[in-house]
C-alpha cells in the first residue's frame, strides 16, 4: 500500500513538473492517465490555475468540480488507511487528509477571486471548515512550532559558524533524483547557513509530501484569513478565529524549504505576497530584506523551469519593484519571444499584463494599450476593463477618435456575463466614469458625442491610482506627470517643485479644463503621489491634503479621500525615513537611532496608524474598490507594526 501510494505520488509530481514548465496538456495527460488522489488533486490544481490566473468564470465551475472530486476521493481513502498501520511517523492516512484539506483551500480561494465582499464571506465559511482540519494537522506534526526548520533564505544575523547547515539541506545536496524532487533538493540556497537548523527530516516523499503540504496549507490558511478586509476579518473575530501573519510567512517558508510539490506552490504564493507587499504598501518596513526574500524565492524555482511564465514573470515584478522598470520590461518581452511550450495561455497572459502595467509607468501609451488589448485574446476576465485602460493610453497620446472607438466597444462588454452574475468592482466604478465624461461633454457641446475629446485626466493613469503605478518611477516620469497635470487650467493653488513657470497655465480659458471637483480631488491626488516619489514632502501634502479636503464636493470619485488620507500615512512614513535615519531598505540589523529619533519615530507610527483609521472611515463598503484600499490598509499597518518593533528594539 506505502509502495502503490509513492509510486502515485511520483507519477503525479512529473505532472506538476511539466505544469510548472508550462506544459499545461502534458499535465493534463499525466494527471488524467492516473487514478489516485494525488492525480485528482493534479488535475484540480490545473483548472484552479486556470482560474485563477485567467479569472474566467466558467474555468472556476470546473475547478470546483476536479477539487471536490479530489477531495471526496481522499476522503474516502483517509477513512480506509486509519484501520491499518502507518507508513509514516505521523497517524495512518495523514496523507489522505492533508489532500482533502489542500482540495478545500484552493476551493475557497476561487470564491475570493471575485474581490467582493460576498465572494470573501463565501471563501471563509469554505476555509471555517478545514480550520479544524488545518489545526489538527500543524499540531501534529510541528508540535514544537517552526522555529527549527530552516526557509530558503539565509538568516539575517550570520550562523555562529559557517559550516552551520541544516540535516535537510545536507542530505537533498547529496541526493540527485530524477524528477522534481531531485531537481528541487539540488538548489544552491538550501545548502546556504541558517540560524535554526532543521532538527529532523522527512523520511521519503510521503513524510515529505505531509511536512511541507502541512506547512503550506496552514501558512496559505492564516494568509488568506489575515488579508481579508477588515468587513469580513470582524466575523472571523466574532467566530473566534485569531491569524497569525508572522507565523502564516514562516510556514510558507519553510513549506518551500522542502522538496515536494507544495514547496513550489509555497514560494510562489511568498512571491505574490511579497510582490503585492512592495507593490501596494507604498512603504516597507525593511524593503531590502524583503526583496531578499522574494530573490530567493525566485532563485530557488526560476533555474529549474526556465520555461516557466509564472517565474518570468517573477523576475520581471522583482526587478520593477527594484526600480528597474527597463530591465523588468526587457524580460517580459524576452519571456514572450522564447521558445517554451504554450499551451498554458493564462500564464502567458500575466506576462502580457504584467507587461501593459511595466508600459504604462513608463508612460509607453501606444505600446501599453496594445498590450492591454492583447490581454483580451487570452482570457475572457473584463474586457471592458481592458479596452478602458487601453482608451484611456490614446486619451494620453491624443489620439481621441482611436479612444473614443475603444470607449465605444466599453458598454457592450461590461453587459457580458460575469464572475457570480454581479459587476465586478472595477466594473462598476467604469460605468460611473463613462456617465461622468458623458455628461462633461454635453456640458461643453451639447452631445454626449465624442466625449473623449473632453477628458484630460488620462482614465489609465487613475486607474493606475489602485495599482500604485506611481510609487516606483523615476524622476523624469515623475516630472512628466508633474508638467502634464500643472498644465490643465484651473491652475492648483500649490506650486510644484518640478514644474517650470512657462509649464503653468496661461490665463485660464472657459470651460476649465477641469472644471468639476471630482477633476481636481484626482489630479492633486495623482500629484501628491509623484511629488512623493521623488522625496518632495512638502509639495505632496499639500497635493493630498487639498484632495481630502475636496471630500465633501466630489459626486462621483468618492474613492478619493480615503486614498488620499491613506497616502499622507505613507507620506509621513517616507519622509521619517529620509529625516530620522533608519530607513527602509537599510536592513534591520543595521537601525542605528538616538534617544531623540527613536522618540520622534514612535510619534510619525502612531500618527500614521491614525491616519489609517481616518482612511479606513472615509472607505466604507459602498465606496468604489474600497476592499483593495482595505487590503492596503491591513498590509501596511503590519509593516508599521514591524517598524515600531525595530525602534523599539534599537
Amino acid at each position: 500500500m506505502a509502495e502503490e501510494a509513492t509510486r502515485n505520488l511520483r507519477s503525479a509530481t512529473t505532472g506538476f513538473d511539466a505544469l510548472f514548465s508550462n506544459d499545461l496538456e502534458k499535465a493534463r495527460e499525466i494527471f488524467g492517465g492516473g487514478q489516485s488522489s494525488f492525480h485528482a488533486l493534479g488535475a484540480g490544481v490545473c483548472a484552479f490555475l486556470e482560474a485563477a490566473l485567467g479569472m474566467e468564470a466558467g474555468l472556476m465551475a470546473n475547478a470546483t468540480n476536479l477539487l471536490s472530486d479530489a477531495g471526496e476521493g481522499a476522503k474516502k481513502q483517509h477513512s480506509a488507511a486509519k484501520v491499518g498501520s502507518s507508513s509514516t511517523r505521523f497517524p495512518a492516512g495523514t496523507e489522505w487528509e492533508l489532500v482533502q484539506s489542500d482540495s478545500v483551500i484552493l476551493h475557497a480561494l476561487t470564491l475570493a477571486l471575485s474581490e467582493s465582499y460576498m465572494g470573501y464571506l463565501q471563501c471563509f465559511y469554505e476555509l471555517n471548515k478545514a480550520h479544524s482540519k488545518f489545526t489538527k494537522l500543524y499540531k501534529t506534526v510541528y508540535p514544537v512550532g517552526l522555529d527549527n526548520y530552516a526557509t530558503p533564505a539565509t538568516s539575517k544575523a550570520a550562523s555562529p559558524s559557517p559550516s552551520i547547515r541544516s540535516d535537510a539541506s545536507s542530505t537533498h545536496t547529496t541526493k540527485q533524483r530524477s524528477s522534481f524532487f531531485g531537481r528541487w533538493g539540488a538548489s544552491n540556497l538550501s545548502a546556504q547557513p541558517v540560524a535554526n537548523p532543521v532538527s529532523s527530516t522527512p523520511d521519503g516523499p510521503i513524510e515529505e509530501l505531509i511536512m511541507s503540504g502541512t506547512a503550506f496549507g496552514y501558512g496559505l490558511f492564516n494568509l488568506v484569513f489575515s488579508l481579508l478586509p477588515a468587513t469580513v476579518r470582524g466575523v472571523v473575530g466574532f467566530l473566534g478565529f485569531k491569524h497569525d501573519r508572522k507565523l502564516a510567512l514562516r510556514a510558507l517558508a519553510v513549506s518551500a524549504n522542502q522538496t515536494d510539490v507544495h514547496a513550489v506552490f509555497a514560494g510562489l504564493v511568498l512571491m505574490t505576497y511579497y510582490g503585492v507587499v512592495l507593490l501596494l504598501t507604498g512603504y516597507q518596513a525593511d524593503e531590502a530584506h524583503i526583496l531578499q526574500q522574494y530573490r530567493a524565492m525566485i532563485d530557488h524555482v526560476e533555474s529549474r523551469y526556465p520555461t516557466g511564465s509564472l517565474w518570468i514573470l517573477n523576475r520581471a515584478k522583482l526587478l520593477r519593484m527594484s526600480y528597474d522598470a527597463a530591465g523588468a520590461i526587457e524580460v517580459l518581452q524576452n519571456g514572450l519571444k522564447g521558445p517554451r511550450p504554450q499551451s498554458f495561455g493564462q500564464a502567458d497572459g500575466l506576462i502580457i499584463f504584467e507587461l501593459a502595467w511595466c508600459l504604462l509607468s513608463q508612460r509607453r501609451y501606444e505600446e501599453a494599450a496594445d498590450m492591454f488589448i492583447k490581454v483580451t485574446e487570452i482570457n475572457s476576465w473584463s474586457h471592458a476593463t481592458y479596452y478602458f485602460i487601453a482608451a484611456g493610453c490614446h486619451v494620453s497620446l491624443k489620439n481621441h477618435k482611436k479612444a473614443q472607438k475603444l470607449f465605444d466597444a466599453v458598454p457592450d462588454l461590461l453587459e457580458k456575463k460575469k464572475i457570480g452574475g454581479k459587476d465586478l468592482p472595477t466594473e462598476v466604478w467604469i460605468k460611473k466614469k463613462l456617465n461622468f465624461y458623458k455628461e462633461k461633454q454635453k456640458r461643453w457641446t451639447g452631445s454626449e458625442e465624442n466625449f473623449a475629446e473632453c477628458i484630460r485626466i488620462s482614465p489609465a493613469e487613475e486607474l493606475g491610482i489602485f495599482w500604485n503605478t506611481h510609487a516606483r518611477i523615476g524622476r523624469d516620469i515623475c516630472e512628466a506627470h508633474a508638467k502634464e497635470l500643472s498644465a490643465f487650467s484651473p491652475p492648483s493653488a500649490t506650486t510644484s517643485p518640478l514644474v517650470s513657470a512657462e509649464d503653468t497655465p496661461k490665463p485660464p480659458s472657459t470651460p476649465y479644463d477641469l472644471d468639476t471637483p471630482d477633476e481636481l480631488a484626482v489630479r492633486s491626488l495623482m500629484l501628491g503621489s509623484v511629488h512623493r516619489s521623488v522625496s518632495q514632502f512638502a509639495a505632496a501634502r499639500e497635493y493630498l491634503q487639498d484632495a481630502l479636503q475636496r471630500q465633501k464636493t466630489v459626486k462621483v470619485s468618492t474613492w478619493v479621500a480615503g486614498v488620499a488620507a491613506f497616502e499622507l500615512a505613507v507620506l509621513d512614513l517616507k519622509e521619517a525615513d529620509a529625516t530620522l535615519g533608519g530607513g527602509s531598505g537599510t536592513g534591520t540589523d543595521r537601525l542605528l537611532l538616538n534617544d531623540h529619533d527613536k522618540s520622534a519615530w514612535l510619534k510619525v507610527l502612531s500618527k500614521a496608524s491614525e491616519q489609517l483609521d481616518h482612511a479606513l472611515s472615509l472607505s466604507p463598503q459602498s465606496v468604489d474598490l474600497s476592499s483593495r484600499l482595505d487590503s492596503r490598509i491591513t498590509m501596511l499597518r503590519d509593516e508599521i507594526a514591524t517598524k515600531r518593533e525595530m525602534v523599539q528594539s534599537v
